[in-house]
């Protein structure tokens, strides 16, 4: 019965916590555009890379540098 105690206060905590987390993110526009994703992987345009982005595989095997 102590354990109670702990565990109520404990789970209600973690309940408003996800609820404050999914707040934040659907506040922040994270489910806005859930279609354009889904249909950017059928599409074959290559987008630019990021400076912290390795190219793809293809990239790399094609360079003449990567002997």
């Amino acid at each position: 019965m102590d354990s109670l105690y702990l565990l109520i206060p404990l789970s209600v905590g973690l309940v408003l916590a996800i609820l404050a987390v999914f707040g934040w993110a659907l506040h922040g526009g994270q489910f806005e555009d859930l279609e354009s994703e889904a249909e950017r992987i059928l599409t074959d345009e290559v987008r630019p890379l990021d400076s912290d982005q390795a190219p793809p595989l293809k990239q790399r095997e094609q360079s003449p540098d990567s002997n």
